[in-house]
C-alpha cells in the first residue's frame, strides 16, 4: 500500500486534472487580493496628502553622471538615498535605496541591455526649499521640493509629471525583528543611531520631540502589525525572515486621462481607474480560464506604463521583479496638491489628471521616466533599455498546428498530410507534455514516438518544422538523467531551509531549477545541442510552459516566496524574472546548437521586461468563447506596448470546443495577429481545420492563405521592430496621436502603419463599423479596391467570409501571391506591390529580404532592403540601406496601384538604362491600374513611369 503522502500526492493531481478538465474549478479564492495580501494592504492604508519624507537639501551631490541626497523620514528617522539621472533619449531615472541597509537590497539584473548613458545635469537655481536642474536639453528641468519630498518635470513652463505630489513614497526599511521585552530600548538605541547617521540638528525642539515621540509609536504599531514577519493564506505560510521590505512611489500626470500598458491582463487596452476595487496585480503566476475584464495578474508582467495626450506621450518603467501593485486613479489637476504647481506654472487649471501608484513588496525603487514626447519616441526609449523584439525566422510568422497532444508519429503524419490533402498551408506542427517519456523533458516516449529523428525529418522534406514543450520543473526520479545533473551540480532552487525546493506539477512530484543562477542557464542551454537532446535535428524548435513557475501545490500555484535561490536572494525578491530566465536560457541555448548561426524560437507563457528579446509570448490558456476572441485583441496591443511583438493567442480557445462560426472567426483574427496558433486542449475534440465541413474549411484556408500572402509584409514588420522597437500590431493612436476618437479604439488595430484590421467577433455579426482614422486621408478596402475617405465611422456588411481589412492611402505593400504548402517553400517565388495611393497621388513602402533563419543579415550584412516610393506618376525602387548584400532569385510579378487613374502607356527603366513597355489593365470602376510582368528583380534598383 502506497504511504498515505503518496496517495494524496496522486488525488491532489487527479483534481487537479479534472478542474483544467472541466473548467469548472477555477476559483479567484486561490489568489490574493490586495486586501489579502499584507503588504499591498499596508501600502493601500496610507492616506495621501502627508508625507513623512523631506530631502535634505544640504547633503546634495552633483556630478556629471547624477544628482544625489538624502530623504529622511521624520517619523522614523530612516534615511534613504536618492538618485536621480538624465539619460540620453530623453529620459529621467530616479533611485531610491537606503542610506545604509542592513543588507542588500535586491537590485534587478539581466532586463536592461546596457548601463545607460547619463548626461549632464546643472544647477540652475536653488534656495533653502527647492533646487532646480536642467537636463541636457535647456527646456527640460527638474524641480525638487525639500518639504514634502516631490520631484517635477517640466517642458518649457509645462508640468510634465510630479513624483509624490501625493504623498504616497513609502519605503519599509530592513530591520532587526526584536522580542517584546527588549523592544523599547533597542528601540531607543535604533533611534539614537539613526539620528547620528542623518546629523540631525543639534538643537531639541518640542517639535523634534513630539516626531520622536511619534517614531516610538509608529515603531510599537510596526512590531505589532498582521502580516510583517510571518503571513498566511489559505494552507501556506509565509516566513519572512527580513520582514517588512515593500515600497511605494506615486507619480502624477496632468493633462492625462489615458493610460495603457503594465502587461499581462484580461481587460481593455484602456486602463481603467482603481479606486473602487483592487488595483492592476503584477505577479506571474499560473491561471487556467482566467476571468475577462479584471485585474488579477495573469502568467506575466511588464511593469511598463504609457500615458497619453494630444499633446504627449510618457512612460514610467518601475524596474522591479517582485509582487507589484499598480493603482490609478483620475482626478482634477486643480483639486490636488500638484494642482498648486500647475496654477504657478501654467496658471488656474481644472484639467484631467491621471495619478499612478506603484507598490511592490521588495527591492528598491528604480523608476525609468520616459518623456516621449511622441509615441514612437516611447518605444525608442524603452527599447534602448531592455532591447527590442528579436527577429524570427521566418517561418515562425507563418501557421502553426498544436494541440495537446497529438498522439504518436502516425498522428503526426496524418495531420501534417490533412493539410496538403485540402491544401492548407503549415509551416510548424507542436507537440505538447505527452510525447516525452513520462513527462520527462528532453525525452520521447519509447512507444508512441519511437523514431523522432525520421518524423522530423519527414516534416522537413515538406519544409516545414516542430515545436516540442520544455517545461522547467524536473521530474524527481533518480534514473532520469536531467534530474541527477541538476541535483548533482547543485542547481535546484532551494527552500529557506536549504534543501532542494520540490511541488507538484505534471510530472509529480518535481524540482524547480534556478534559472537565476548563470551557470545554471548555461548548462539547461547545452542540453539542446544535437548530441544531448536525442532525436532533435535542426528543425525542432522549443515552447517553455508553465514558467511562472507553476507549483500545483504551492501558494497560489506557484513559488513559495521564502524559497531561496543563487545568491541568498529570495523569490521574493525576483518572482516575475523566473519565466524571462527559462526563455533567455532556452534560446542561447539553440543558437548554441548551431555554433551561433541560427536564429532561435522560443515561445514562452511567462515573462517580464525584456523578454522580447528572446522570442515569442502568448496570452495563455484562454477558452473557446467569443468574449476570449474578443479580448485577444487589446491583450495582444497591450503586448505590443510593453515591447513585446510576437504575440497571439490561442485559435479556437484552449478550453472548451468551438462551433465552426466561432472556429472560422477565430482563425480570421489570428491570421491578422503576430504568433499564428491553433491550440486546445487535450479532453477537447479534434479541431483541425478541415473538420466543419467543407464550408467552413474553405473559410479557414482563405484565411490562412491571406497571412501567408502576407508573409513579406510582416517579415518586414518584424525587422523594423527589431531596428527600433516600434510594434507590429499597435493601436490606432500610435499613428494617429492627436485623434481622441482612438484612445479607447480596442477591437481594431494597426499593422505598422499601413494595415488597418477589424475582425469581426460578434456572434452572428451582419455588420461592422470601423473607424477610419486621419483627417484627409483615404483607405482602401484590400478585398474590393474601394476607397474610402477619413475620417468616418464605416459600416460594413460581413458574411462569414469577411474580414474587414483596409489598406492605408499612401503606403505601398509586398505580398506573394502564389501561396504554397509552407513559407521555405515560397522562398524564391515573385512578388506583388500593392501601392495604394494618397489623395497627393503619393506612396511609400519598404521590403526586407534575407535568408529567413540566420544571423547572417547582422553578422555578414547578407540582405535585401529595399524602399518602394511612387510620386510624380513614377514608381521607384531604390536601395534602403546599402550595406546590404543579398542574392534572391525572387522578382516583381505584377504592380496593383489603388487609386490610379488610366495612363496613355507605362515604362520600365532598369538598372543599366533600359526601357521596356509594359502592358498594363485599367479597370475604371475601381480605379484600380495592374501592371503585369515587370519581370526586375527584386534586388535590384527600377522605376516604372506612367505617362
Amino acid at each position: 500500500m502506497a504511504p498515505v503522502s503518496e496517495r494524496l500526492r496522486w488525488l491532489f493531481l487527479a483534481w487537479i486534472s479534472m478542474c483544467i478538465t472541466t473548467t469548472q474549478c477555477v476559483d479567484r479564492s486561490n489568489f490574493k487580493t490586495c486586501n489579502q495580501s499584507a503588504f499591498c494592504k499596508r501600502q493601500r492604508s496610507v492616506t495621501p496628502g502627508n508625507s513623512p519624507y523631506r530631502a535634505l537639501l544640504d547633503t546634495l551631490e552633483l556630478n556629471e553622471n547624477s544628482m544625489k541626497l538624502q530623504l529622511l523620514n521624520k517619523v522614523n528617522k530612516v534615511p534613504l538615498l536618492l538618485e536621480v539621472s538624465g539619460l540620453e533619449g530623453n529620459m529621467v531615472r530616479l533611485r531610491i535605496n537606503e542610506l545604509k541597509p542592513l543588507k542588500p537590497r535586491y537590485e534587478v539584473p539581466d532586463v536592461l541591455v546596457k548601463e545607460p548613458r547619463t548626461v549632464p545635469l546643472a544647477v540652475v537655481s536653488r534656495d533653502e526649499g527647492s533646487v532646480e536642474v536642467s537636463l541636457s536639453s535647456p527646456d527640460h528641468r527638474l524641480v525638487l521640493t525639500a518639504e514634502p519630498f516631490r520631484l517635477d518635470v517640466l517642458a518649457g513652463r509645462e508640468l510634465l509629471l510630479s513624483v509624490n505630489s501625493r504623498g504616497l513614497l513609502v519605503f519599509e526599511h530592513l530591520r532587526q525583528r526584536k522580542d517584546t521585552a527588549s523592544k523599547k530600548e533597542e528601540s531607543s538605541e535604533e533611534g539614537e543611531e539613526k539620528a547620528d547617521d542623518t546629523n540631525p540638528p543639534a538643537e531639541q525642539t518640542d517639535d523634534n520631540k513630539a516626531e520622536d515621540g511619534e517614531a516610538e509609536k509608529v515603531k510599537e504599531e510596526e512590531e505589532n502589525e498582521e502580516g510583517m514577519w510571518e503571513e498566511t493564506f489559505k494552507t501556506h505560510t509565509d516566513s519572512k525572515p527580513n520582514g517588512p521590505t515593500s515600497i511605494s512611489l506615486d507619480f502624477s500626470l496632468p493633462g492625462v486621462e489615458n493610460v495603457y500598458g503594465i502587461p499581462e491582463h484580461a481587460d481593455s487596452l484602456k486602463l481603467k481607474t482603481t479606486d473602487s476595487g483592487d488595483p492592476y496585480r503584477l505577479f506571474n503566476l499560473d491561471v487556467f480560464q482566467y476571468e475577462l475584464h479584471n485585474p488579477m495578474a495573469l502568467y506575466g508582467a511588464v511593469p511598463l506604463l504609457l500615458a497619453h495626450s494630444p499633446r504627449r506621450t510618457l512612460g514610467i518603467f518601475w524596474l522591479n521583479a517582485a509582487e507589484t501593485w499598480v493603482d490609478i486613479s483620475s482626478n482634477t489637476a486643480g483639486k490636488t496638491v500638484l494642482g498648486k504647481v500647475l496654477d504657478y506654472v501654467q496658471g488656474s487649471s481644472e484639467e484631467p489628471q491621471t495619478d499612478v501608484r506603484w507598490i511592490s513588496e521588495s527591492g528598491i525603487i528604480d523608476a525609468f521616466i520616459l518623456l516621449g514626447p511622441k509615441p514612437t519616441d516611447i518605444f525608442h526609449q524603452y527599447a534602448s533599455l531592455t532591447g527590442t523584439q528579436a527577429f524570427p525566422p521566418l517561418f515562425s510568422l507563418a501557421y502553426h498546428q498544436c494541440r495537446w497532444n497529438y498522439n504518436d508519429e502516425e498522428d503526426v503524419r496524418s495531420v501534417d498530410s490533412g493539410f496538403d490533402l485540402h491544401d492548407i498551408p503549415c509551416d510548424v506542427i507542436w507537440l505538447d507534455i505527452e510525447h516525452t517519456d513520462g513527462k520527462r523533458y528532453f525525452t520521447w516516449d519509447p512507444n508512441k514516438f519511437p523514431s523522432p529523428r525520421d518524423m522530423l525529418q519527414g516534416l522537413q522534406a515538406k519544409k516545414r518544422k516542430m515545436v516540442t514543450i520544455v517545461d522547467p520543473h524536473i521530474k524527481v526520479d533518480s534514473d532520469y538523467k536531467i534530474h541527477k545533473e541538476v541535483r548533482s551540480h547543485g542547481y535546484y532552487t532551494k527552500t529557506k531551509d536549504g534543501s532542494d525546493y520540490e511541488g507538484w506539477c505534471w510530472p509529480g512530484t518535481a524540482g524547480y531549477p534556478d534559472f537565476t543562477d548563470p551557470e545554471m542557464r548555461s548548462w539547461w542551454a547545452s542540453m539542446f545541442s544535437y548530441d544531448q537532446y536525442e532525436g532533435s535535428t535542426e528543425n525542432l524548435y522549443i515552447w517553455n510552459d508553465m514558467n511562472e513557475p507553476s507549483v500545483f501545490n504551492g501558494p497560489e500555484v506557484t513559488m513559495h516566496k521564502d524559497a531561496v535561490h543563487k545568491g541568498g536572494w529570495e523569490n521574493r525578491d525576483l518572482h516575475n524574472l523566473y519565466g524571462f530566465y527559462v526563455q533567455m536560457a532556452t534560446a542561447e541555448g539553440q543558437v548554441h546548437r548551431s555554433g551561433g548561426t541560427e536564429r532561435p524560437f522560443v515561445l514562452t507563457r511567462a515573462f517580464f521586461a525584456g523578454s522580447q528579446r528572446y522570442g515569442a509570448v502568448w496570452t495563455g490558456d484562454n477558452a473557446a468563447e467569443w468574449d476570449h476572441l474578443r479580448i485577444s485583441i487589446p491583450m495582444c496591443l497591450s503586448l505590443g506596448l510593453a515591447g513585446i511583438s510576437f504575440t497571439g493567442a490561442d485559435v479556437g480557445g484552449f478550453f472548451k470546443s468551438p462551433d465552426a462560426s466561432l472556429l472560422v472567426r477565430w482563425f480570421q483574427t489570428g491570421a491578422y495577429q503576430p504568433f499564428f496558433r491553433s491550440h486546445a486542449h487535450l479532453d477537447t475534440p479534434r479541431r483541425e481545420p478541415w473538420l466543419f465541413g467543407d464550408e467552413n474549411t474553405r473559410l479557414i484556408r482563405e484565411a490562412v492563405r491571406q497571412r501567408y500572402a502576407l508573409l513579406p509584409f510582416w517579415y518586414t514588420l518584424f525587422y523594423q521592430a527589431y531596428r527600433t522597437g516600434e510594434p507590429v500590431m499597435r493601436p490606432l493612436w500610435v499613428e494617429y496621436p492627436t485623434d481622441v476618437s482612438t484612445f479607447a479604439i480596442d477591437d481594431e488595430y494597426m499593422l505598422g502603419g499601413a494595415l488597418l484590421v477589424h475582425p469581426v467577433t460578434e456572434e452572428g455579426a451582419r455588420g461592422v463599423t470601423a473607424y477610419l482614422p486621419g483627417k484627409g486621408e483615404v483607405w482602401y478596402d484590400v478585398h474590393t479596391y474601394q476607397k474610402h475617405t477619413a475620417p468616418q465611422n464605416l459600416y460594413i456588411p460581413v458574411t462569414m467570409s469577411s474580414i474587414p481589412v483596409f489598406q492605408r492611402g499612401g503606403t505601398i505593400i509586398p505580398r506573394k501571391d502564389r501561396v504554397r504548402r509552407s513559407s521555405e517553400c515560397m522562398a524564391g517565388d515573385p512578388y506583388t506591390l500593392y501601392v495604394a495611393l494618397s489623395p497627393q497621388n503619393a506612396a511609400s513602402g519598404e521590403l526586407f529580404v534575407d535568408d529567413g533563419h540566420t544571423f547572417s543579415f547582422e553578422t555578414k550584412n547578407q540582405y535585401i532592403h529595399r524602399k518602394f516610393t511612387f510620386a510624380n506618376n513614377s514608381l521607384t525602387s531604390s536601395n534602403a540601406d546599402p550595406r546590404g548584400e543579398f542574392t534572391s532569385a525572387a522578382w516583381i510579378e505584377r504592380v496593383v496601384i489603388m487609386g490610379a487613374q488610366r495612363p496613355s502607356g507605362v515604362q520600365l527603366q532598369g538598372p543599366e538604362g533600359s526601357q521596356t513597355d509594359l502592358e498594363f489593365e485599367f479597370d475604371s470602376e475601381t480605379s484600380v491600374l495592374t501592371l503585369r510582368k515587370p519581370a526586375v528583380s527584386v534586388g535590384s534598383d527600377w522605376s516604372l513611369v506612367l505617362r
